[in-house]
C-alpha cells in the first residue's frame, strides 16, 4: 500500500471514530440538533416580534437576524468540532493510544476537519429547513456568494479550533474553558447581528482584524440583494489564510512542547 493510501486509511479511521461516538450517545446528538435548534427558535421568534413593531417595509436588518444565527453557528460548530475531537481523546484517555499508533499529526488534523465539516453541514441543513418552515426565511436568498462566505466562517472556526486544541495539549484541563469562551469573546467584534458602523471606533479597529467581520458584512449585503465588495473578499480570504496558518503553526508548536515536557502521556489523568 502506498504512503498516500495509508494516510487516507488512517484519516478515514479517525474520522469514523468521531462520527461513531454519536451513535450511542444521546447527549452528543444534542450538540448537533438540540442547541442549534433552540438558538434558532429563540432568535427566530424574537425576529418575528421585531418585524411586527418595525415600521420599515420588509425590515431587511431584522430579517437578517435569522441568517446571521445560521451563519454564526457554522463558525461556532466548526471551532467546537475541531477542539472537542481532541477533548474526546482526553476524556476517554485515548491520547496514549494515538501516540503509539502510526498516526501523523496532520492526519489527525485532517480527520478533525472532515468531522467538523460533516457536523456543520448537518446542522446547517437542519436550521435552513426549520427557518424555511417556521419563518419563511430562504437561505438561498443569499445567492452563490453565501457558500464561500459561509466557508470562510468555517475556516476561521478551524483556525480558532486548532488554537484552543493546541492550548489543551499544552495546558490540559486548565485551558478547557477557552473552548467555550473564545468564540463568544470574538462575537461582539464579528458584527454578527449589526453592521460594522454601529461599533465605536476602538471596537471597529479590532473588528477589522477578524475575517468573520468581513464575512458577516458580506452576508448582510447578499441578503439585501447587493454585491459583495472586493475589499470584503480581500479581508475574508487574506485574513483566513493568515489565521489558519497561525493556527497550524501554534498547534504544531504546542504539540511539540507538550511532547517534550512529557505532558501528552498524562493528559486526562490530571
Amino acid at each position: 500500500m502506498s504512503p498516500s493510501a495509508m494516510s487516507a486509511t488512517r484519516i478515514l479511521a479517525l474520522f469514523q471514530r468521531y462520527v461513531f461516538l454519536h451513535r450511542r450517545s444521546l447527549i452528543r446528538m444534542f450538540d448537533i440538533g438540540f442547541w442549534p435548534v433552540m438558538d434558532l427558535l429563540i432568535w427566530g421568534f424574537m425576529t418575528r416580534y421585531l418585524q411586527q413593531v418595525v415600521s420599515t417595509p420588509r425590515a431587511q436588518v431584522v430579517v437578517f437576524l435569522i441568517g446571521a444565527i445560521i451563519a454564526w453557528d457554522i463558525h461556532y460548530r466548526g471551532q467546537q468540532a475541531v477542539t472537542i475531537s481532541l477533548m474526546e481523546e482526553i476524556w476517554t484517555r485515548n491520547i496514549t493510544n494515538l501516540l503509539v499508533a502510526p498516526v501523523r499529526l496532520w492526519e489527525w488534523v485532517t480527520a478533525s476537519f472532515l468531522y467538523a465539516f460533516l457536523k456543520v453541514a448537518v446542522v446547517t441543513l437542519i436550521l435552513a429547513g426549520l427557518a424555511k418552515a417556521l419563518y419563511a426565511f430562504d437561505l438561498a436568498r443569499g445567492g452563490w456568494a453565501f457558500l464561500p462566505l459561509a466557508g470562510s466562517l468555517l475556516l476561521f472556526g478551524w483556525s480558532i479550533g486548532l488554537t484552543t486544541a493546541g492550548l489543551l495539549l499544552r495546558y490540559g484541563y486548565a485551558a478547557e474553558a477557552l473552548i467555550w469562551g473564545i468564540p463568544f469573546l470574538l462575537q461582539p467584534f464579528s458584527c454578527v447581528f449589526y453592521p460594522l458602523e454601529s461599533l465605536p471606533r476602538w471596537a471597529q479597529s479590532i473588528a477589522g482584524l477578524l475575517p468573520s467581520t468581513y464575512a458577516f458584512e458580506g452576508l448582510r449585503r447578499t441578503f439585501q440583494g447587493q454585491a459583495v465588495s472586493p475589499t470584503m473578499w480581500l479581508g475574508v480570504i487574506g485574513l483566513n489564510v493568515l489565521y489558519l496558518t497561525l493556527g497550524v503553526v501554534l498547534f504544531v508548536w504546542m504539540f511539540r512542547r507538550a511532547r517534550a515536557d512529557g505532558r501528552l502521556g498524562h493528559l486526562g489523568q490530571d
